[in-house]
């Protein structure tokens, strides 16, 4: 029994497909072309979003503030519940 390391070309051909087959070769072909388009798009959108941002600094601050008391009130209420369920029962 020999080990195989690479799988037979038969079967690797009818796994992949056609279409895959023809994806692997234009990969080295495709890869610089969109890394050359992609790159800038990418840098543009971030660009966009520190600018967001600073703009809204202010507002971001207050959404937060916002969010942390709603957390702050929900974690109270569940302590409440907690307490009032431990209380014995009067019978």
């Amino acid at each position: 029994m020999s080990l195989k390391i690479l799988p037979d070309l038969g079967d690797l051909a009818e796994g992949l497909g056609v279409t895959g087959i023809v994806g692997i070769i234009l990969i080295p072909v495709l890869l610089p072309v969109i890394s050359g388009v992609g790159r800038p798009i990418a840098k543009a959108i971030v660009k966009s979003g520190i600018a967001f941002y600073e703009n809204n600094k202010g507002t971001i601050g207050e959404l937060r503030e916002n969010w942390e008391d709603i957390i702050a009130e929900a974690k109270a209420e569940v302590g409440e519940e907690r307490m009032k369920s431990a209380e014995p029962a009067d019978t």
